[in-house]
């Protein structure tokens, strides 16, 4: 039976975790948050000095903007059960024993129910907002019984679980298309260098044949279009706008009544790239969509996707690592036109391109299945925390063998 309750009876905030000043100790900045990716795991160690504290299975909650409306909610996950830190802008919940169920909680605060209202009880200047941890946990929401939480926690599970498992495989295409890039494209071990020549160039020793060209002259580059925010809706009948929290997770669910010129208009694979904050980059394989602003489109013409796509990648995490703004890193016009680009000859680019394109497709269709599992697991969430679905009819077994 549902009841009606306050999500400070299921939820415990900031619960104590302990954490010494000057512990080396696992930590979770921001950007490894991941919209849209459930579990969070430490790939860093820091020495504590404060922030926030969490254990095995606590939610973390970004509470400000734009990382709050970009749904930066994830659950930490650590195989050795060791507390981490992390950034003073996240909330950090905690399930309780035998009243709430961990999963459920997870997905009951990464849902409209709560995130909307959270978005709504920012405070503070434009572009450091934060949300109010007090409207959140006065939030009355219509909680399912214990027993009912686990099925849905389950149910919602299966869906990420599979998402995981095909983010691994895309791991492992990507390292391998990597490893395949490097060894043909810097390292110049492709079939046939042993009898090229090489030549001297402005930036280095390259193959003859082989040419630096600019960004822009080597590839279509498309900034998006400034759509009126205040007509974005999520009506699905209407026109997709991917926005820089899309980039990422390969989906948009914001919409919007305005009909920009084609030109904004993305295809199957097109290199996004996120131009505020951290500059997200990514092939694009979540359908048609049209490119909002601070996002731009980077469609090679004289080389294939995936060696520009790879060319690029280091180069724009070492422009995240050098940009700062006031408040927020902004990639500039400025800076894309600064970047050089080594364009191979087109007997090698066949080569390679023949060699990648089993990798390649094999990635986007894990990104497309992704997409789907992705779009399916959000519409049943709001339907089985409503109760919409009765899960006592499945057989999930709700406690463990």
């Amino acid at each position: 039976m549902e009841m009606s309750k306050p999500l400070s009876d299921i939820v415990e905030y900031n619960p104590k975790v302990t954490i010494k000043r000057g512990d080396l100790v696992n930590y979770i900045p921001m950007e490894e948050i991941v919209p849209n990716q459930r579990y969070v795991e430490s790939t860093q160690q820091r020495v504590f000095s404060g922030g926030s504290k969490f254990e095995n299975n606590d939610i973390i909650f970004a509470r400000i903007t734009p990382c709050l409306q970009n749904r930066k909610i994830a659950q930490y996950k650590s195989q050795a059960q060791n507390p981490a830190a992390g950034s003073t802008e996240y909330f950090v919940f905690r399930s309780i024993p035998n009243v709430s169920d961990s999963s459920f909680v997870y997905y009951l605060l990464k849902s409209d129910f709560v995130v909307e209202p959270a978005i709504k009880s920012m405070k503070g200047a434009s572009g450091r907002q934060r949300a109010e941890i007090q409207p959140i946990l006065d939030l009355h929401l219509q909680i399912p019984s214990y027993d009912t939480q686990i099925k849905i926690g389950k149910i919602l599970s299966a869906y990420d679980e599979q998402i995981e498992n095909n983010n691994r495989r895309i791991s492992i295409l990507e390292e391998m298309a990597q490893k395949v890039y490097r060894e043909w494209f810097v390292h110049f071990r492709f079939p046939g260098h042993e009898n090229c020549k090489m030549v001297e160039s402005e930036f280095g020793t390259i193959p003859q044949g082989w040419e630096y060209l600019d960004l822009f002259e080597c590839s279509d580059i498309q900034y998006g279009f400034a759509f009126k925010s205040k007509l974005f809706c999520n009506d699905s009948s209407l026109h997709p706008v991917v926005r820089i929290r899309d980039i990422l997770g390969n989906k948009t669910e914001t919409f919007s009544p305005e009909m920009p010129n084609q030109k904004y208009l993305l295809n199957e694979g097109d290199i996004l790239i996120g131009m505020d904050g951290i500059f997200h980059m990514n092939q694009w394989s979540g359908g048609a969509a049209y490119l909002n602003q601070r996002v731009v489109r980077i469609r090679p013409r004289c080389m294939s996707t995936f060696q520009l796509y790879y060319y690029l990648e280091p180069i724009i995490k070492d422009l995240e690592t050098v940009i700062t703004g006031t408040t927020v890193a902004h990639l500039s016009d400025v800076d894309l036109k600064k970047i050089k680009v080594l364009v191979a000859d087109k007997d090698t680019q066949i080569k390679a391109d023949s060699m990648m394109h089993s990798l390649l497709n094999q990635k986007l269709n894990l990104l497309n299945k992704n997409t789907i599992l992705q779009k399916t697991r959000d519409l049943l969430l709001p339907t089985l925390i409503n109760g919409d679905i009765d899960v006592s009819q499945f057989d999930i077994k709700i406690k463990e063998e």
